[in-house]
């Protein structure tokens, strides 16, 4: 399900600021020039936006889950080391 509070969490203001004008630019281009062949060009640049969104998004995620890993290493290290004084 989709939620906000999600997104919110893995992108900044800016981020989200320039996804929306993307897309509003992509929808302006598109009534704008109508379905002709500059149709596939901005449909091009619109995917690549949206692979990076996509990119920025992993990439969140994937370093919120390491840097729990590391706290969780950096805990069992104190432990050990407060067991060794």
């Amino acid at each position: 399900m989709f939620h906000i509070s999600k997104i919110t969490k893995h992108f900044g203001k800016g981020s989200l600021a320039v996804i929306f004008i993307t897309f509003v630019l992509f929808a302006v281009a598109l009534f704008v020039k109508g379905f002709t062949h500059d149709l596939l060009i901005e449909v091009a640049i619109f995917l690549v936006s949206v692979k990076l969104i996509l990119m920025a998004y992993s990439n969140s995620v994937s370093s919120q889950k390491l840097e729990k890993k590391l706290s969780d290493i950096e805990e069992k290290v104190d432990r050990l080391l407060a067991r060794e004084k």
